[in-house]
Order: C-alpha cells, then sequence, then structure tokens
C-alpha cells in the first residue's frame, strides 16, 4: 500500500570529490540551492570525522552556511553523533540554526556509527550507547526548559539556567536511524521521524511495526511522521548513460567508505556495501536511469516499503557538479510536486 503524500529529501555524506575543498563547499551550496528551488523537503547531511567520506565534519557550521543559501529547504544533521557533542553546547546550536534558518531545522539523533570515530575523540566505543541516552534526556531538557538539573554516569549538570529556545517550540522536529522493526517502537511511541536502508522487505516490516505503534499510542493513522528511505540515485538521459556514472563514481565512495575500516581491519556494523555499482543496484541499494527508469524504481520502493518519504542521495564519489544536477534535474521533474515548473525556473 503506498502512502497518500510523499515527500522528497536529499541526503548528503560531503564525500571527497573531484574538486579542491574550496570549490567542492560552493559547489554544494550551489547545489543546495537548486533543492531549495526545485522543491525537495529536506537537506540532511551525516557527521563523520577523520574519514574523506564526510568532509563536512561539524554539521552546525555547515548548516548555518546552508541556511543563509536557501528560503524554503528544511535542513538538519542525520545524525548528530550525541556522544561526540557537549549537550548543552548542541542545545546551544541548535537554538541558533533554528532561529537562523526561520524555523527550518530538523535534528537527527544517534550514538555514532563508527567506533573508530568516537575512539579518536577519546570515548570508549562501548560507552557510547549510556552516553548516548544521557546526552539525548540533557539535549530536551535543554531544548523544552528554563534549567538542567541531570545526574547521570557520564554527565552532571545542577541548575544550569537555559536562555534561548528554538524557534519552532517545544523543539525542532526530531530524527532517528532505524534498522531492525523492534528500533521502530521508541520513536512512533515520541512522534519521532525515522529513516531505514536496507532490503525492502526489512524496511517493509520496520513501516509496519511503526504504523502499529503509533496507531496503539492513540494517534491518528492521518498524522504519521515520516518513515523514509535513503538510496543513491543517478538520473541520466539513458538506463545505460546513469549505469556508466555510477560505475565510475562508486569506486572512489566506497573506498572513502571502507577507508577507516580497512585501516583497523574491522567491518561495518549495520550496512555492507558491494565493491562494485552493478551489485549495488541489483541489491536495491541505488537506483540508476532514465526519468521513467526514476520514476518507476521509485514508486516500486516507497509502494513495497510502506513509506511515506524518499531520500535521494545524488552526489558521491568523483561525479561532478554538472553530472549531478543533471540527475537532481530530472529526478524533480519526474517525482516532485510542481517539479517541472520549479525546476524550469531554477535552472
Amino acid at each position: 500500500m503506498g502512502c497518500a503524500t510523499m515527500h522528497f529529501g536529499i541526503f548528503d555524506q560531503n564525500d571527497r570529490g573531484p574538486y579542491p575543498l574550496m570549490e567542492q563547499y560552493e559547489n554544494r551550496l550551489q547545489l543546495i540551492e537548486f533543492y531549495d528551488r526545485a522543491g525537495f523537503r529536506t537537506y540532511h547531511m551525516s557527521e563523520h570525522h577523520s574519514t574523506p567520506l564526510n568532509l563536512t565534519p561539524s554539521p552546525s557550521v555547515f548548516l548555518a552556511a546552508v541556511a543563509q543559501r536557501t528560503k524554503r529547504l528544511r535542513l538538519g544533521a542525520l545524525v548528530y553523533v550525541l556522544p561526540a557533542h557537549h549537550p548543552l553546547r548542541l542545545a546551544e546550536e541548535i537554538c541558533m540554526l533554528d532561529h537562523l534558518s526561520q524555523g527550518r531545522i530538523e535534528v537527527g539523533i544517534g550514538r555514532g556509527a563508527s567506533p573508530h570515530e568516537l575512539h579518536y575523540f577519546g570515548v570508549d566505543p562501548d560507552q557510547a550507547q549510556a552516553m548516548y541516552v544521557e546526552a539525548y534526556t540533557v539535549l530536551m531538557q535543554a531544548l523544552t526548559q528554563t534549567e538542567v538539573n541531570f545526574a547521570g554516569k557520564h554527565y552532571r549538570f545542577e541548575n544550569v539556567p537555559i536562555e534561548t529556545k528554538s524557534a519552532q517550540l517545544p523543539h525542532p522536529p526530531l530524527w532517528y536511524a532505524v534498522p531492525v522493526p523492534e528500533g521502530a517502537v521508541w520513536p512512533a511511541q515520541n512522534s519521532i521521524n525515522i529513516v531505514c536502508g536496507g532490503p525492502l522487505q526489512r524496511v517493509r516490516e520496520i513501516t509496519d511495526r511503526y504504523r502499529a505503534e503509533w496507531i496503539a499510542a492513540g494517534n491518528s493513522p492521518n498524522q504519521l511522521p515520516l518513515m523514509g528511505i535513503n538510496r543513491f540515485v543517478i538520473a541520466a538521459d539513458t538506463d545505460r548513460e546513469a549505469m556508466a556514472l555510477g560505475r565510475r563514481a562508486w569506486p572512489d565512495f566506497h573506498t572513502s567508505f571502507m577507508k577507516l575500516w580497512n585501516k583497523h581491519g574491522t567491518q561495518p556494523r549495520n550496512i555492507r556495501l558491494p565493491e562494485d555499482f552493478d551489485t549495488l543496484v541489483q541489491n536495491g541499494g541505488a537506483i540508476a536511469g532514465s526519468p521513467g527508469t526514476i520514476h518507476e524504481q521509485v514508486k516500486r520502493i516507497t509502494d513495497g516499503a510502506g513509506l511515506n518519504y524518499f531520500i535521494s542521495q545524488f552526489s558521491f564519489g568523483n561525479l561532478t557538479q554538472q553530472e549531478v544536477l543533471h540527475s537532481a534535474g530530472i529526478f524533480a521533474r519526474e517525482m516532485l510536486p510542481a517539479g517541472r515548473e520549479r525546476v524550469a525556473q531554477a535552472i
């Protein structure tokens, strides 16, 4: 069963591309301006450290620039790695960003996918989950109350006055990544948007569980938060051209993705990415093709997985700025409401 209203967003790792870093930043900001004009809902970005997988390791700094270059597009980290942040400082940054963007911030929260990155920051990866739970509690106090009082194993605060509040009250919308069906319970009970990866069947199990928990909590099925899936996307004039672009760009991204895991002789916990693009497409982790193919594949994914949000990762590896703009433009014309008119104006 498809969802009545489908939304479309962007996910960006900001991995090392074919341009010098200053040029990459400016190119990316121009690309995000296009996403804004074309009518995408939200620009989500990741947080990683000490890796070419992400050359914008401070989400708040980059999002402050994005906020000034866009008007409608919502924006946020997916996710802030809570054990790597002081929770009071992060709450202040979120409030600042919400006002700088005139109430467009969305906040993803997580414990961090890479134990190696946490270790570099002096965080014991085995303590990351406990730190995440405590930091989340402190963060929500700071966002919703006038004073923070908390006594935990990792954080202690007493009578800390809070002077800044977000523009969106009681706090900006929250996001959480859910890898397994039982992980949908807490977000559904707390009106938190979710994003999923992996095979469609597992995503469907997650969205079914989320819906069931949402309704069991007494909520209307017509007011569901967003349940999204993230996929690499390359749109081109023909299927052949799209696949050729993917085959060229993917090895660079895969090398960046695996760099720290290979350095430490380990494997990612929750995600396995194949070395070749064809396998990624066959596994459903990417869609690549002509406008008609893109339209058909997106509909198959969203209907099959019971989603109301599709998140595209257009920019990765050594794709050029023009290649990404062309790809995102095709997608917007095919999939976004009023996309054809908006894209014509945006280009």
